[in-house]
């Protein structure tokens, strides 16, 4: 994806072609390379022909959109713009492996098609360079790999709703700091994660729109003298407008910052849900699904959540691509420099292993089996109700600093393995701290209701509590902003499918 930044005139490519026209690649000339820079350890150590396998297609379907728009501006003739989309044709017919050597692939399909029309094979490259082509080829392909992004996290959501849906009253502990807080469902810890999910879609719908502008037609840097239409190349392209300004457009990358970052903000959400199943699945809350365990080479008994940890540790790769990243944009000037060659494989490890984290924590956990028997159990431990009873006398008058001592007091003494203390306890604790009978507050039927974690959930019915009621709320209000969000993500793919249909079409008419 290097750039050598000027095209070589018919001088400069009669010297290294044939009298029919092809490229001579004996001697290591290229359509742009030439003897002079052909040669020495350097160019392997440049090339990234391989890697470009990636943007093949993209760079095939960008010079099909310069070449139309280059005849229509009456830039080249009808007939060479029809040999050279043919010529296209052959060379995406033959694929990335029968390419011919070169420093990128943009110079090896140049190269190629030179040598299948002759010299009139290099006005492909009028009014435009190496520079504003990558770039565009760049966006072309993540603009791809962010609408399958996008599916995945909106398919994932929708799993986890669906999910949450059979779970609004299945009970399970409630932790902060590992320790046992208080009780909520499990649907309400599945949608702890859709929220997040949510957030990660808009995150990467705007990285979407963000990727989706072309930055054809800015050539090197510094624009062209050709009367070059843009915003038709664009069109052709299913991008959404143009990079305005010419120097911004080859040299800024803020578009892989932003996917790489929306990526990395995802892959560190599952790592927690990653986490919490496996603590999950330690603690027999659950059971993970054969399809995402394995067993030890030693231990037959072993069922271990094998692809949960790499889940976890996907975040790391992410996080360590974006910081890549961001070491190599940082302190570059304008404009192009070719840095930005190693700027493109970090999105593409957070694309290639971030989804498919997301498949498999999806998949974990719709297909785990829950212990509905061991949660309800585990739902009251470490007296994890005290909370609610606190508000219980908070709601009958007392000041809720008062009511959380007389409940602490109580804590302090449980005996070891006592999840609740008794309602004598309680009421001798009350009678220490507020000089009177704790039920002149609070019944006693009110306060054995209210030790029980099926009840305690009940109470925490405020909107986005775990109450059944209160979930059931969450769930209706997510399914409505995850249409809306399928909607957008629709109506984007219309808009480039729309753009790629006009382009075969206006190639099928000239060929």
């Amino acid at each position: 994806m290097t750039d050598g930044e000027d095209t070589p005139d018919a001088g400069e490519a009669a010297e290294a072609s044939g009298a029919d026209g092809t490229v001579d690649t004996a001697t290591g000339g290229t359509a742009i390379r030439r003897d002079r820079f052909s040669g020495g350890p350097a160019r392997g150590f440049m090339s990234s022909l391989a890697a470009d396998e990636r943007i093949f297609g993209a760079d095939l379907q960008v010079d099909r959109a310069h070449t139309v728009m280059l005849a229509e501006q009456d830039i080249v003739g009808d007939d060479d713009a029809a040999a050279i989309l043919s010529a296209l044709d052959d060379v995406e017919a033959a694929g990335h492996g029968e390419l011919p050597d070169a420093e990128d692939v943009h110079e090896a399909i140049e190269t190629a098609v030179i040598g299948r029309v002759g010299l009139e094979g290099g006005r492909m490259h009028t009014a435009r360079s190496r520079n504003d082509e990558v770039a565009t080829c760049i966006r072309y392909r993540l603009r791809s790999d962010l609408f399958e992004a996008l599916e995945t996290v909106v398919g994932a959501r929708e799993q986890l709703l669906d999910a949450a849906a059979e779970h609004t009253e299945t009970l399970l502990p409630g932790f902060t700091h590992l320790q046992y807080a208080q009780p909520v469902t499990v649907a309400h810890w599945v949608l702890s994660y859709e929220g997040p999910l949510a957030r990660d879609t808009e995150r990467l719908l705007a990285a979407f729109d963000t990727t989706n502008r072309s930055p054809l037609g800015a050539a090197a840097f510094a624009g062209t003298p050709f009367d070059v239409d843009r915003a038709r190349t664009a069109e052709l392209l299913g991008f959404d407008g143009t990079v305005a300004n010419s120097m911004d457009a080859t040299s800024s990358r803020d578009f892989l910052v932003e996917t790489t970052s929306a990526l990395t903000t995802l892959a560190t959400t599952l790592s927690g849900l990653a986490e919490d199943l496996v603590v999950y699945s330690g603690r027999d809350y659950l059971e993970i699904s054969d399809d995402y365990a394995s067993t030890s080479s030693i231990m037959p008994q072993k069922k271990n959540p094998d692809t949960l940890e790499i889940v976890r540790a996907t975040a790391g790769e992410a996080q360590g691509a974006l910081q890549r990243l961001l070491t190599t944009l940082k302190g570059l000037p304008r404009s192009y420099n070719i840095d930005l060659q190693e700027a493109t494989p970090p999105a593409w490890t957070a694309v290639d292993s971030v989804p498919p984290a997301l498949e498999v924590a999806t998949g974990a956990l719709t297909t785990a089996e829950w212990h509905e028997d061991v949660l309800a159990g585990e739902a009251a431990a470490g007296f994890s109700t005290a909370t609610g009873v606190a508000d219980r006398l908070a709601m009958a008058g007392v000041p809720f600093r008062t009511a959380h001592e007389v409940v602490a007091s109580v804590a302090e003494d449980l005996d070891p393995g006592q999840n609740a203390p008794a309602i004598d306890e309680l009421e001798a604790a009350a009678e220490e701290v507020l000089g009177e009978p704790l039920t002149a507050y609070v019944d006693r039927e009110t306060l054995e209701s209210t030790l029980d974690p099926v009840e305690s959930v009940a109470m925490r019915d405020s909107p986005g509590g775990p109450a059944p009621e209160a979930v059931a709320a969450q769930i209706d209000a997510a399914r409505e902003r995850l249409a809306t969000d399928e909607g957008a993500i629709a109506e984007r793919s219309d808009v480039v499918a729309t753009g790629l249909d006009e382009l075969e079409s206006e190639v099928a008419d000239r060929v």
